[in-house]
């Protein structure tokens, strides 16, 4: 039986469908239409549903199966990538430049001249920072912004949005950071959206959306740890080990 597709109003009280009526063609589409409001943005993603759309079209909302996820006691690192670390002369921050961080993110890149992080989505993302649900993770190198990456923080769930590096490896850094200071708080996965092969070399997997939603009620279980984040006083990112 074909689905149809869910339209959403402006008006915050209509709901989402549940995720598992989204379509199979694009992999993933819940619902078109509403806004971005704090509410309704907090309100997918605590039902697994994200938003994604480019300029000129309405709001685009999405569950795909299966997800992309990281568990941050799976983080995988190469060797090429620890010597990285420690020679690069990067110093890592949590939530010093949210907004610098996010415009990053939704530069173009390469031959493309269009973004998916429209106006609004950057209104309504520091808006979420605002309110301490939002974080960013910031690399510097001479104090120049050279990677990162944001996303939503819910319960022991974290949401990554997007990341961009202006020097070779800088993206993976933000991660690698935000990964163990999450498992340090004790957190239970990073969603990736979607594996790509950048994800996957540090150990993010696929995870069929119904466990995706187990493992997300369950981190909804717990309260929110609402920003500005910091890095622990003893924290590395690095294993004694390595």
């Amino acid at each position: 039986m074909q689905r149809r597709i869910h339209w959403l109003d402006d008006f915050e009280e209509t709901l989402f469908p549940p995720p598992e009526q989204a379509l199979t063609q694009p992999n993933g589409l819940v619902a078109i239409g509403g806004s971005l409001s704090e509410r309704r943005l907090l309100a997918a993603y605590r039902r697994g549903i994200f938003p994604w759309y480019e300029e000129g079209q309405p709001v685009l909302w999405w569950s795909p199966d299966p997800r992309g996820v990281l568990f941050p006691e799976h983080l995988r690192l190469r060797r090429s990538l620890r010597k990285r670390m420690r020679s690069s002369g990067f110093n890592v921050t949590l939530d010093t430049a949210f907004e610098e961080v996010i415009t990053a993110c939704a530069a173009p890149r390469g031959r493309d001249t269009g973004t998916w992080i429209t106006k609004d989505m950057h209104d309504a993302y520091c808006h979420l920072h605002e309110r301490g649900l939002a974080h960013s993770v910031e690399v510097w190198h001479h104090f120049r912004l050279v990677g990162g990456l944001y996303g939503v923080s819910l319960g022991q769930a974290f949401f990554g949005e997007s990341m961009f590096s202006r020097e070779p490896d800088a993206s993976k850094i933000a991660l690698v950071h935000l990964s163990r200071q999450l498992q340090n708080w004790g957190f239970d996965f990073l969603d990736c959206q979607i594996l790509s092969p950048h994800l996957a070399s540090l150990g993010a997997m696929e995870r069929p959306r119904r466990s995706f939603l187990a493992d997300l009620e369950a981190a909804l279980a717990h309260p929110d740890r609402p920003g500005p984040w910091s890095f622990d006083q003893d924290f590395t990112p690095l294993p004694e080990a390595s």
